[in-house]
């Protein structure tokens, strides 16, 4: 029964890439210094009764290196939209202009780029064991159809779980690293 057990890598690379691409979304919420539309995605507003990403309740514009810009469509949310980005944790003082909210995005202090160095690396570490429980669960899989599995059938998948892995974590290694570099760069 077992001889015919194929274990579905592409599946499970799948979800490897999964975890990565939610580690570029954490990271890109992280600010270096440099203004960026993509800091904004995992501030949620509560507009009509519920959360809503701040991009589908105004337009966000980087006018400037230094200053990120949001025209909210409806005039009602602007202070909701406000009070999202005070109580993100950017540490940005959104400044109202009607229905612009204007962030200005200060220069950031040694202190306070080692502290997201931290937070980046917080992240990555997330990342690794969403990646490390995808191969427990491949192997789990395994181990489960191993009864008429050849030893060297077993060997085989079980090599080919922990290459998948491998690879992932070095991706996940080198995201980190970039994030890094970027933050500490003056």
């Amino acid at each position: 029964m077992a001889d015919d057990f194929e274990l579905d890598t592409d599946d499970l690379g799948r979800r490897m890439d999964g975890a990565i691409a939610n580690l570029r979304v954490e990271l890109a919420s992280l600010r270096t210094g440099r203004a960026s539309g993509s800091m904004l995605e995992p501030i949620m507003v509560d507009a009509y009764g519920s959360p809503t990403p701040i991009n589908q309740v105004g337009t966000v514009n980087v006018p400037e290196p230094r200053m990120v810009t949001i025209n909210v469509w409806d005039k009602g949310l602007v202070n909701k939209v406000e009070k999202a980005i005070r109580e993100s944790g950017l540490g940005i003082n959104p400044q109202l202009n009607g229905t612009i909210i204007m962030l200005p995005i200060p220069e950031l202090n040694e202190e306070r780029r080692r502290e997201l160095t931290k937070v980046a690396g917080s992240y990555a570490e997330s990342a690794r064991v969403s990646i490390r429980n995808l191969r427990r669960d491949g192997m789990d899989q395994i181990k489960k159809a191993k009864d008429g599995m050849s030893e060297d059938d077993q060997k085989f998948w079980e090599a080919a779980v922990q290459e998948l892995t491998d690879s992932h974590i070095k991706l996940v290694d080198e995201t980190l690293e970039t994030k890094q570099a970027e933050i500490m760069q003056v």
